[in-house]
């Protein structure tokens, strides 16, 4: 690898001190309007980049991928998930893809854990009604919520935030319950006290809430079918802090409206920033704008871990990060 700094840009505007950092070691191009870039912008960016560093808000296909200049070799994504970019159609160029893992677990896993609470105990309800000015008081059977004390608690995805959203499910009293490929180490399962299930569908149908934790893939997108969450108990609440399109956002507020599921949490959507208006609409949903990594602790050391995927790669040796093996 050259020794000259790459031309590295930026979509997305990150921490100052990231930013400055970036610029002092490599010819760095920044965002500071903080907007995602068009199709055309991002286009323009992999002919002449030499190290594309793209957010959750980018979608590098394999058109786009195509499109790129010989001279782009990394792609060093700033987040964790990277269902975003086309692993196979960079592996075919010879592009190495980096992410920044592990540094968002216990802060995606505090927001999950917020919404386990926020939404049986009817927390954002309580807010609108204190703020409208319409609040009578207090009553014996004003805003009656469920405890989850004593509760069920089912994990979709016992990686690393599933871990972290059971030992913390495990202090307010929730017996927690696990779907995944495979169990986990049998030393982890007995300190979570966490119980398997293979099948995903005896879990939905017993458990109380469900916490969806799983990546997008091919093989997870729309797992939560309609058919899935018909399973649920109609006093059951679902809680995804993962990815939309995990669950089937139509068939979800459906449900919701029926009243065949109890509550949902959601700080994920399918299509960003856009959210169905039938989900919009209902008070038993507590919504939020995809802030489940959004700490700045999180925020700086995943630049870190950029920086570092940027500096090692191009110093000639293999990114700690790295997600696929260019094909050299």
């Amino acid at each position: 690898m050259s020794q000259s700094k790459p031309k590295v840009i930026l979509t997305r505007k990150l921490p100052e001190t990231i930013e400055t950092r970036m610029r002092e070691l490599f010819d760095t191009t920044l965002n500071d309007i903080d907007k995602a870039l068009s199709r055309d912008e991002l286009e323009m960016a992999v002919k002449t980049a030499d190290v594309l560093v793209p957010t959750v808000t980018d979608k590098i296909d394999a058109d786009l991928i195509a499109k790129a200049g010989s001279q782009l070799r990394l792609i060093a994504s700033f987040g964790t998930g990277v269902d975003h970019i086309d692993l196979g159609a960079a592996k075919a160029r010879g592009i190495t893809v980096t992410n920044t893992p592990g540094v968002l677990t216990e802060d995606t896993a505090d927001v999950t854990m917020a919404l386990i609470l926020a939404v049986p105990r009817r927390i954002a309800e309580g807010d609108a009604l204190a703020r409208s000015g319409q609040w009578q008081g207090w009553s014996p059977t004003g805003m009656l919520g469920h405890r989850i004390n004593g509760k069920r608690l089912g994990i979709v995805g016992m990686g690393r935030i599933g871990e972290a959203v059971a030992r913390r499910a495990r202090g307010f009293g929730l017996s927690v319950h696990y779907h995944n490929r495979k169990p986990v180490h049998p030393e982890t399962e007995a300190e979570l006290e966490a119980t398997y299930w293979e099948s995903l569908e005896q879990m939905l149908a017993r458990v109380d809430i469900v916490s969806v934790n799983c990546p997008h893939t091919s093989a997870t997108n729309h797992l939560l079918s309609r058919e899935r969450l018909s399973l649920m108990q109609r006093s059951a609440y679902l809680v995804n802090t993962s990815r939309g399109e995990v669950v089937d956002e139509i068939a979800l507020a459906d449900l919701l409206a029926r009243r065949h599921i109890a509550g949902a949490g959601l700080d994920v959507y399918s299509s960003e920033p856009e959210i169905p208006a039938g989900l919009r609409a209902l008070p038993n949903v507590v919504l939020l704008p995809h802030i489940g990594s959004a700490t700045i602790e999180g925020r700086l050391q995943m630049g870190d871990k950029v920086i570092i995927n940027v500096q090692t790669f191009w110093d000639g040796h293999t990114p700690p990060d790295r997600v696929i093996e260019a094909m050299l």
